[in-house]
């Protein structure tokens, strides 16, 4: 597929098919996001693959726990990417400092962009999630001190097609040497 098509066809996916998804297509998913550009080169990212069927049930009983509760519809997707946090190295936390901005978090954007898009080539669908409890989901994993699961991806064959959303015109969002 084009990418102007994918770009177009790329919808956030709730519902999936009771399918496993091949291993093949969740790693060439996750080698498109290891090949993502990040600021200083940091690449400021670990993945955690969740597609064994019980330990992600017992992950999402965690994860979506209380106020996360609507988030629950992720345990049914045959898998869950957890994006696991890397402040980046020393070059790139200066510049977090000086431009009051967390590079790390755009480097992640980056990263799980081309993970979804890489995803729907591949006919898979997709969904970015961020309402979840990050506290439970890190004890879950096991992470060190210092790490912290910023968001999940679903992953699966979609159940649904996602109608698409709507979108501000072209003119809204763009000027040209001034803002408007």
């Amino acid at each position: 597929m084009e990418l102007e098509q994918l770009i177009s066809a790329r919808r956030s996916v709730r519902k999936y098919e009771n399918r496993p998804v091949e291993r093949e297509k969740t790693n060439a998913c996750l080698e498109a996001a290891r090949l993502a550009p990040s600021a200083c080169n940091s690449q400021p990212w670990h993945f955690v693959v969740l597609d064994d069927p019980e330990i992600k049930n017992a992950f999402c009983k965690e994860a979506f726990s209380g106020v996360y509760a609507m988030s629950k519809w992720a345990e049914k997707a045959p898998v869950l990417i957890a994006v696991i946090s890397d402040a980046g190295n020393f070059t790139s936390r200066i510049g977090n400092f000086f431009r009051k901005t967390e590079f790390y978090l755009v480097d992640q954007g980056i990263s799980c962009e081309h993970l979804v898009l890489r995803a729907q080539d591949l006919g898979l669908g997709s969904c970015w999630i961020g309402w979840l409890n990050s506290d439970k989901a890190a004890k879950f994993l096991k992470l060190p001190k210092g790490k912290k699961v910023e968001h999940l991806i679903s992953l699966g064959y979609p159940a649904e097609s996602p109608a698409p959303r709507p979108r501000k015109s072209f003119e809204e969002i763009v000027s040209y040497n001034e803002y408007k």
